[in-house]
């Protein structure tokens, strides 16, 4: 009878270390809609050594899943462990220039269409006209030149329908 022998570590893997983080941060998020604990390698210890004889190997098994990993970090040095560091900067980017452009989300759910046929050769031109319109302000939240003419969003189509068709000439 052939006996398999099995072999115990006494530390984990560099990859079950990065595997036991990644788990322990995304619980922390789960459960607090953010990391608020863990910004080094030494405040993931106390789990490592509850789980694996306390040593320097472990220790710096650990600190080198930490480094593989390559977290950013928060503005607090929190890690963030669902992003990268590319995603961190695009992120911060994109805020600022939201931030800067004054954005922000408008449901359509109360706007209707309402399309005004124009020539395509000319819809473009038109469109920008009717942007730079004091007769359009508030008429509409937005109009966007299609095949045939331009295709406005307003909650209040009539209202833009009666001054289109002021303009109309037949």
């Amino acid at each position: 009878m052939e006996y398999e022998k099995t072999t115990l570590r006494k530390n984990p893997s560099r990859e079950t270390c990065e595997g036991i983080i990644k788990r322990i941060l995304m619980t922390e998020i789960l459960e607090k809609g953010k990391n608020e604990h863990f910004r080094t390698a030494a405040d993931f210890m106390n789990y490592f050594e509850s789980l694996y004889p306390a040593s320097n190997a472990l220790t710096k098994q650990v600190q080198r899943a930490i480094r593989a990993l390559d977290m950013p970090k928060d503005e607090f040095g929190y890690f963030i462990p669902n992003k990268t560091a590319e995603q961190l900067t695009q992120e911060k980017e994109l805020q600022y220039l939201f931030q800067k452009a004054g954005a922000a989300v408008c449901s359509m759910e109360d706007y209707k269409p309402l399309f005004l046929k124009a020539d395509d050769a000319i819809a473009s031109y038109l469109l920008d006209v009717i942007r730079r319109s004091p007769f359009f302000d508030g008429k509409y939240l937005t109009a966007h030149t299609t095949a045939g003419g331009i295709l406005f969003y307003s909650k209040n189509p009539t209202q833009l329908e009666v001054l289109l068709n002021s303009l109309i000439v037949r």
